[in-house]
């Protein structure tokens, strides 16, 4: 079958969505099918990823807040596009005007909704959650609520990455969520890139001695990231107990973190690092990986961590919380720096090097992005044959 992915947030040098749909692209034709992505782009031109996968790029604007992406201006173009391609099964991978558009084409093609992002989290819960109650700021955005439940009425399937998401788009009102969580690319992160001489010199240039934990930080430089709170917690932490934090990553709010990083001689920032084999084995190499953001529907790096062998320190809510509890690390509760400082003493007091062996007998039954796709084509291949019979 031809699935068709309108992808309104692909862009080369972008995150977890790229990672994403390079896997697709790789796996749909190993499975028999043929995969279009359709993508906001700088020209009309089509890249070629093999015999039966390419992205088809739409000249569109660049997106105000993020310069790294782009946007569909408006629903005629991607109408366009799905006529002269003729999907058997067609994708939307954002809750927004893609989705609408998807929503709305005139074709007979099955369709699924692919909940890549959590508006409510990332803006309206941080936003509001320190003056009012997660029931409260759902009452507020009511117009959100109703807007999914009407694109649930319009799709086959939403898909979820993780139990947390699910749970909230069900309470939500919505009828069609499958929970299908996501994995990690095959082959590139294991324990056995361990590096003890490379934790080594991290800690050093923390300030720190060998006996010290070292723990990672991976991700954007944005509000949802949260990583000013996650240096206060480590910060407090190290009152008590000696601790090197290792920050990786770049984004809008990088002068925010330098400045609030400030002289702290045990946080070392880094810039991102594309080089995937370096990156395993910075991951394998810390004691454990610590994320702040509530907001993650399965939250890629915590998994790429579970399979390099590392324990997770998370918030209690989102894709990452899911990911901590199932590997034995720890939660706290979300956007509380305290909290977070307790659930890192807690990790100390446990045993980190016990905690970091278990984690690495467990990495190998990490999901992988290929179990993730075979389940994924096999409810597409359900619902165009579904189709096809009704047709």
């Amino acid at each position: 079958m031809r699935i068709v992915d309108v992808c309104a947030f692909y862009a080369p040098r972008g995150g977890g969505v790229k990672t994403y749909v390079d896997r697709k692209l790789a796996a749909g034709p190993a499975h028999g099918h043929e995969i279009v992505v359709v993508a906001p782009g700088d020209e009309d031109r089509t890249e070629i990823r093999g015999p039966h996968a390419r992205i088809e790029y739409l000249a569109a604007p660049r997106f105000p807040f993020d310069r790294a992406y782009r946007y569909f201006p408006d629903q005629e173009m991607i109408h366009a596009a799905l006529d002269r391609l003729r999907p058997d099964m067609v994708e939307a991978s954002s809750p927004w005007r893609a989705a609408e558009a998807v929503a709305s084409w005139r074709g007979s093609a099955p369709r699924a909704l692919m909940m890549h992002a959590d508006p409510l989290a990332a803006y309206a819960y941080r936003w509001f959650g320190q003056v009012a109650s997660r029931e409260a700021i759902d009452r507020g955005f009511d117009w959100f609520w109703r807007h999914l439940r009407r694109l649930d009425a319009r799709y086959d399937l939403v898909v979820s990455p993780s139990r947390s998401l699910a749970e909230r788009l069900a309470e939500g009102g919505l009828q069609q969520v499958v929970t299908n969580p996501l994995g990690i690319t095959p082959g590139e992160f294991s324990p056995m890139r361990r590096d003890p001489a490379l934790r080594a010199r991290l800690l050093e240039r923390c300030g720190l001695g060998p006996d010290a934990t070292l723990l990672l930080g991976i991700g954007r430089h944005a509000p949802e990231k949260r990583w000013p709170m996650v240096v206060d917690a480590c910060m407090a932490a190290g009152y008590e107990r000696p601790v090197g934090l290792v920050l990786v990553g770049d984004g809008r709010e990088r002068a925010k973190v330098v400045r609030h990083v400030g002289e702290n001689p045990h946080v070392l920032m880094l810039a991102p690092i594309t080089d995937r084999p370096a990156l395993a084995g910075l991951m394998a190499s810390a004691d454990a990986l610590i994320h702040g953001c509530e907001a993650e529907t399965f939250c890629l790096v915590a998994a790429e961590a579970r399979a390099s062998g590392l324990p997770l320190i998370a918030p209690d809510r989102g894709g990452a919380s899911d990911q901590a509890r199932d590997s034995g690390g720890e939660v706290y509760r979300s956007a509380d720096a305290g909290s977070a400082a307790q659930a890192i003493l807690r990790f100390l007091d446990r045993g980190v090097e016990r905690l970091g062996a278990e984690a690495r007998a467990r990495a190998s039954a990490t999901r992988t992005l290929d179990a993730h796709f075979a389940d994924l084509f096999v409810r597409y291949e359900s619902l165009v044959s579904a189709a096809r019979r009704a047709a």
